[in-house]
């Protein structure tokens, strides 16, 4: 029986200097290859393979030498850390990445500009009191409401033509490809669709267009305001119109074909089967497309920055925010505002996490 204790005891320590001694070696090894590759002189090509190659192997190599300390563990407890393992390297890098930043950019919002002085909420009051903020926020209002319902009823008004049309294919490729394109290449080729000279040949799209029938040329972007936004929105409709068109044609062919049959010899027409059976049987894909849409409203900065550059009243709460800490060099103020973004997408990401558990997602 001593024997026995002696013999637990024994490999209870070597599991916890296994425990403390690989993870530690392997912070150590890690840190010694990065401190390396920032001190190296070597050219640029060969630096960027060599730390490929670090990436892959040295992810693999924590993954095995963590799993293989747990596979030395009793099974019960086995069982219980190995998924730490697995998870806890990216809960980590996610910590490191974005729950520090954000818990620093918080506590800069309450500091001065140089985050020297402790100012409390005065950037806060300040944030609802300024009048270029208040055009942000109306501007973001605009976006989130006009943009957001216009991607989604276009794109399941697509969905449900180009479903029982013989060129579906064809279709949803087309009202697809500008997905592939970023935003702000996005913004370099609708500016040319808005461009406007003034007592010139006009060699914008939009403009030529009116030109040839007989109208004015505008200038689009900078004089015709506050509808200007709009302009800008339609750019966004035309990017994200394709996604929230394959979502919804994949979850209107999920619905049961016998219950559109059923409802059709009962006598409903297409307008009543559209209203009363497909939009409740997709309202949780409904919900979510909405959601996504509304937080890339919330966030909008590429398509702004490139038309305008923030100027006509065009301004967001994106550009705001990098317009004050980036070029007035004001911390305390661009905190703020990312704050006050940060505050405004959670509740759109919790309804979302809320309709994936409701579906059983976890």
């Amino acid at each position: 029986m001593e024997v026995q204790v002696k013999k637990g005891k024994g490999n209870t320590l070597r599991l916890l200097l296994l425990s403390v001694l690989v993870p530690a070696l392997n912070i150590a090894v890690h840190w010694l290859i990065f401190l390396f590759f920032r001190d190296s002189g070597l050219p640029p090509v060969l630096n960027a393979v060599i730390a490929v190659v670090w990436g892959a192997l040295g992810i693999y190599s924590i993954y095995y030498s963590l799993n293989w300390v747990v596979e030395q563990y009793p099974d019960q407890w086995k069982r219980r850390i190995l998924p730490f393992v697995f998870i806890g390297p990216a809960v980590l890098l996610l910590g490191w990445l974005l729950v520090l930043p954000t818990l620093r950019t918080l506590y800069l919002s309450f500091l001065d500009a140089g985050s020297q002085n402790f100012v409390g909420l005065s950037n806060y009051a300040a944030v609802f009191t300024d009048r270029l903020l208040a055009t942000a926020l109306r501007n973001n209002l605009l976006w989130v409401f006009v943009g957001t319902i216009l991607c989604v009823s276009i794109g399941l008004l697509i969905a449900i033509l180009a479903d029982r049309s013989s060129f579906e294919k064809l279709a949803k490729a087309i009202i697809f490809m500008p997905m592939a394109i970023s935003f702000v290449a996005a913004g370099v080729i609708w500016k040319f669709i808005y461009y406007y000279q003034p007592e010139q040949q006009q060699i914008g799209l939009l403009n030529a267009i009116v030109v040839a029938m007989g109208g004015e040329p505008q200038a689009w972007i900078s004089m015709i305001q506050p509808w200007n936004n709009l302009f800008l929105i339609a750019i966004l409709v035309w990017m994200q119109t394709g996604f929230a068109m394959v979502i919804f044609s994949a979850a209107i062919k999920s619905i049961p074909e016998d219950m559109l049959e059923a409802a059709r010899m009962d006598g409903a027409g297409e307008v009543r089967i559209f209203f009363k059976i497909m939009i409740p049987y997709i309202s949780g894909t409904l919900l979510s497309v909405t959601t996504t849409i509304i937080v890339f409203t919330l966030k909008i900065f590429d398509v702004v920055m490139i038309m305008t550059g923030g100027q006509y009243d065009t301004e967001v709460v994106a550009t705001q925010f990098y317009r004050q800490l980036f070029m007035y060099q004001n911390a305390g103020y661009g905190s703020t505002l990312a704050i006050v973004l940060l505050i405004a997408v959670i509740p759109v990401i919790m309804i979302n996490l809320r309709q994936f558990r409701r579906e059983g997602g976890f």
